[in-house]
């Protein structure tokens, strides 16, 4: 049994990984360069990358020849992290989650050899695998049909495509950090979510599962009872640097009680948290409930993939007040809250009432 056909409902591919020879193309482009792309192999890619699904490639062939040909048929922006060689194809879809900083069980592979699928079925079992005699019917696969299409999924590529010119020139930069990240000129922004924030922000929940404090998941219906909510305050925040935007980054969600808040969910994009970000969000809420003259609290419930966000809280001044197995609730310190990182600039938006969020310091 391929792993394509293992039981279950699976969630929403995030990359799918395409094979060449006799896959996205027609013939073994080592036998002979007259290759065609099959048509429905590119409405399938340019259908999928409209959705925010991402495309890469596990190939063994030439890598230069490959790639001229991907670039002849002006398909070659469309595949981010592309492993052309000679490894084994489970080995270049580790390399391309590991470049995506995605999960293995968000990958799918198409490829037209038995062999493959059954090798990266056997070594990576969480892999959506696909004969590629099913391209056609790729668009109309639930794993890769979202429940919503933001803004954001749209630009999910080129998003891909200026982090990893961001990645090249750290790599290439020689200086101090804090010195590379001023160099960036980023824009923070923190916004309470609007009607049409909703989709993205049950998109982050879905999406986010390293960086979400609780590992909780919301449905459009439940994130607008939230946003309709006199005792909800559901704050979405978003990133740019003179690369890009990266989009909508960070979600948090806050119960507002009598006599003290409590953040419900705090979930940040692993994509940011290199940039020294990850504090501004909750400086914010921290400055929020100050100026309300109530106790912040936090819940947390633990994961195996989530203990960032467990640092993150003990990082800023919040205690443990309660724990039972893996839930905790922490208690903010709210007596010094430190200044936002000088090499950003954070603006707020305006709450429903027409008030600041909050006056920056």
């Amino acid at each position: 049994m391929g792993c394509a056909e293992r039981g279950g409902p699976r969630k929403t591919v995030k990359c799918l990984v395409w094979d060449l020879d006799n896959t996205l193309w027609q013939g073994t482009l080592l036998e002979n360069d007259d290759v065609v792309p099959y048509p429905a192999a590119v409405a399938a890619i340019k259908a999928l990358d409209g959705r925010g699904i991402i495309h890469s490639i596990a190939s063994r062939n030439d890598h230069d020849a490959a790639v001229a040909k991907l670039r002849e048929f002006g398909l070659d922006e469309y595949f981010l992290y592309p492993q052309i060689g000679w490894d084994a194809k489970s080995a270049s879809l580790k390399a391309i989650a590991a470049e995506l900083n995605i999960g293995i069980d968000t990958l799918a592979f198409i490829d037209d050899q038995p062999f493959e699928r059954a090798e990266v079925a056997f070594a990576l079992p969480e892999v959506l695998c696909l004969d590629a005699t099913e391209v056609s019917a790729l668009a109309k696969r639930a794993e890769f049909t979202p429940q919503f299409v933001t803004s954001d999924s749209r630009a999910r590529r080129m998003m891909y495509r200026a982090d990893r010119a961001r990645r090249t020139a750290e790599a290439d930069f020689s200086g101090a950090q804090e010195a590379f990240l001023e160099g960036l000129q980023m824009h923070f922004s923190i916004v309470e979510a609007t009607a049409d924030d909703l989709q993205r922000a049950e998109e982050l929940t879905l999406r986010t599962n390293q960086l979400n404090t609780t590992g909780y998941t919301y449905s459009y219906p439940e994130l607008d009872a939230f946003h309709r909510s006199d005792r909800h305050l559901l704050l979405a925040s978003t990133l740019e640097d003179r690369y890009g935007s990266y989009g909508t980054i960070g979600l948090a969600l806050i119960e507002q009680r009598d006599a003290a808040w409590v953040i419900k969910l705090l979930l940040m994009s692993c994509r940011v948290m290199s940039r020294g970000v990850g504090t501004i969000m909750i400086n914010h809420i921290k400055r929020l409930a100050a100026a309300a003259g109530v106790r912040l609290l936090a819940e947390f419930v633990q994961t195996d993939r989530n203990r960032m966000m467990y640092v993150s809280y003990k990082f800023n001044r919040f205690s443990e007040i309660e724990r039972r197995d893996a839930f905790v609730v922490f208690e903010a310190d709210l007596t010094c809250i430190p200044a936002d990182p000088p090499y950003v600039a954070v603006t707020v938006s305006r709450a429903r009432d027409g008030c600041q969020l909050s006056p920056k310091e």
